[in-house]
């Protein structure tokens, strides 16, 4: 049997329990006094505890401590590049999300070189590790260091023991060269990890109001099957209005104009839509992915997955770049469409299925029908939440007790394919004071060649 060396290393057989109670799927079923074994990456069993602890006597134990033990969490949407903007003043007013856009995203982005990259990329896997998300989903941004840049935030994952579909933005703001060579670094990284079990590649494209036909044209040539883009979509109603005005239609036929809209497109926030647009994505099999936070943080208008998913579109779940826990960012979503529906009865219907979403997305893009579920033979992708629940728990109030308990409590442990990330809150695959201390060094000299850049960048370049 290998043993625990702090650096995350897997065990051969464990067996984890004590007092635990077990979330096999989001939509149940819930297992009280339960426990979980896994050997490498794999899950070997999921079922009683005392009656595991019998056929596996010899298996390493990892004790859950009464928490609940759910499936590893997944983020549809973050931007790990925003990292080093905590605390950065932008020095002027912004008064619109075009403006937040061009005045703070666009510069920052442009601030950065491959090491704040990866400094970015790891200050984020800290986050996510910390609050058991163990399958990330990360839509990058560099214009200034492009070439190698997915390399090195995948290198960064790869060290923290997550899962991560990577890509970087192109877009046509900083000319077509720049738009040329994100295409190339796209295409590079996706022929790279093409088969790789953990970190794989998609098509990122910004939005269509910074991109223009030329660009589309390039990416629909060489945009494989079954690939997929991850592009930002009606975030803001500037999106579609600038769209219609440069391009002469709307956002989603461009979209399949350029073949680019089916079951492996990924549309970030979808907020200013109408319900046939709805209709529409749920006809491809498109995904749609939520992202609360970040929307109610910009200002920008709040999607009703309610409605979205009535019309047939699978809404799945992001943080934007905001944070790491995915937890939260579903007790956002679930109170901010109560507020905005002034109704106190909704949401039960609508927001567990964001979770499932998420799963169903993940186990397409990684070939791995089980992801997302605590079963022999799926991944061995679990987070243990620090607990008890204080009432019964059981298949019929999973979600009552996300929102209005376990979305405000600690991740003791987080297991990424049978990897140990983090045991008794202490992370051991990423050292967080280490790197913490590296960012405070490096923020400065980031935000000083920031405010050096000036702002006012046309859509288009």
């Amino acid at each position: 049997m290998s043993a625990e060396n702090g650096s995350g290393s897997t065990w051969d057989r464990t067996l984890l329990s004590g007092d635990a109670t077990v979330v096999v799927d989001w939509a149940g079923p819930v297992l009280a006094d339960g426990a979980v074994v896994w050997s490498g990456e794999r899950i070997e069993a999921v079922g009683d505890r005392q009656e595991l602890a019998a056929a596996y006597p010899d298996a390493r134990r990892v004790d859950a401590a009464g928490g609940v033990i759910v499936p590893g969490l997944i983020n549809l949407h973050h931007h790990f590049y925003s990292a080093l903007a905590r605390g950065l003043d932008p020095g002027v007013a912004m008064a619109n999300f075009p403006e937040v856009l061009d005045r703070l995203w666009w510069r920052l982005d442009r601030a950065l070189d491959l090491e704040a990259v990866a400094l970015s990329a790891q200050l984020a896997l800290v986050d996510c590790i910390r609050w058991g998300c163990t399958t990330v989903f990360d839509h990058h941004a560099s214009p200034s260091a492009i070439e190698g840049s997915l390399d090195r935030i995948a290198d960064s994952v790869d060290q923290a023991g997550l899962s991560a579909l990577l890509c970087y933005e192109i877009t046509d703001r900083n000319g077509r060269d720049g738009a040329d060579r994100g295409l190339e670094e796209n295409l590079r990284f996706l022929n790279s990890r093409r088969n790789d079990p953990r970190i794989r590649g998609v098509m990122g494209l910004h939005a269509n109001f910074t991109l223009t036909d030329r660009t589309l044209e390039a990416v629909a040539r060489d945009l494989e099957p079954r690939v997929g883009c991850h592009i930002h979509l009606a975030e803001d109603a500037a999106d579609g209005t600038f769209t219609q005005e440069e391009f002469g239609v709307g956002l989603l036929k461009r979209l399949e104009r350029f073949e680019l809209l089916d079951g492996f497109a990924l549309l970030a926030h979808g907020i200013h839509l109408e319900e046939s647009d709805y209709r529409h994505i749920g006809d491809t099999g498109a995904t749609l992915l939520h992202n609360p936070e970040s929307n109610a943080n910009n200002g920008v208008g709040r999607l009703d997955p309610a409605i979205a998913q009535a019309a047939g579109c699978a809404v799945g779940l992001g943080t934007d770049g905001m944070a790491g826990n995915m937890m939260r960012a579903l007790r956002v979503a679930f109170l901010v469409h109560r507020h905005a529906r002034l109704d106190p009865a909704a949401g039960f219907e609508s927001m567990p299925k964001l979770f499932e979403t998420n799963a169903t997305v993940a186990r397409r893009f990684f070939d791995e029908p089980q992801l997302g579920r605590l079963e022999a033979g799926a991944p061995a992708d679990l987070a243990v939440i620090e607990g008890p629940p204080p009432t019964p728990m059981h298949d019929d109030n999973v979600f009552g007790h996300l929102i209005y308990g376990l979305s405000e409590a600690r991740v003791r442990h987080t297991i990424a394919r049978g990897r140990m990330l983090m045991r008794d809150f202490e992370l051991l695959t990423l050292d967080a004071r280490e790197i913490a201390d590296r960012a405070r060094s490096a923020a400065p000299e980031v935000w000083r060649r920031f405010h050096a850049l000036e702002w006012g960048t046309p859509y288009l370049g």
